[in-house]
């Protein structure tokens, strides 16, 4: 495999390899809303880590569950001891890869429609996902904005009887990166 590999990158076969564009965050943000008649609940996430392969397409993420922050420290106690089970399950993750790569322009400033299909794993539950949204190319950064339900109950998050008029069935996750070239 090692002379493959050798021969491969001799023969220039694997500069395009080299060439691929990463870009990185560790502050992205990642939040959630539900809505109900009874109650809002709204969370923040600061401490989101992403890379964005721009030769790729791929887009990874990952998200520490305790570093969600609510309004009230009680929401964000139940958060983590009842409903995200945090110690059990203490990481978040989503594997993607944006489809509609061509249709991007890095080289050139401007917004870009995107969609995105991956897996996201929550609660130790892995669902596929596809979802649109927005990526911005601008002055050596990338901007990725966007957003998708997720409904509980696929990730066997159980709400019990007592809330559940005040949590919603299906939360609203949004989704918003800056990222730098890696370096």
């Amino acid at each position: 495999m090692k002379r493959i590999l050798i021969t491969c990158f001799l023969s220039g076969i694997m500069i395009p390899l080299f060439s691929q564009s990463l870009f990185m965050t560790r502050s992205g943000q990642i939040s959630f809303f539900s809505k109900t008649s009874m109650e809002n609940i709204d969370a923040m996430n600061n401490e989101v880590t992403s890379i964005l392969n721009t030769g790729t397409g791929e887009v990874v993420f990952a998200v520490l569950v305790k570093s969600f922050r609510f309004e009230k420290a009680l929401m964000e106690e139940h958060f983590n001891e009842n409903y995200l089970e945090s110690n059990k399950f203490p990481k978040s993750t989503f594997q993607g890869k944006i489809t509609n790569l061509t249709s991007i322009d890095f080289a050139k400033e401007g917004s870009y429609a995107v969609t995105i299909q991956g897996e996201l794993t929550l609660h130790g539950v892995k669902q596929a996902v596809t979802t649109s949204g927005q990526l911005e190319v601008g002055k050596g950064k990338l901007l990725l904005k966007g957003n998708f339900p997720v409904t509980l109950a696929d990730y066997k998050i159980e709400v019990p009887s007592l809330v559940t008029e005040k949590i919603s069935k299906t939360i609203d996750v949004r989704v918003n990166c800056e990222y730098e070239p890696k370096k």
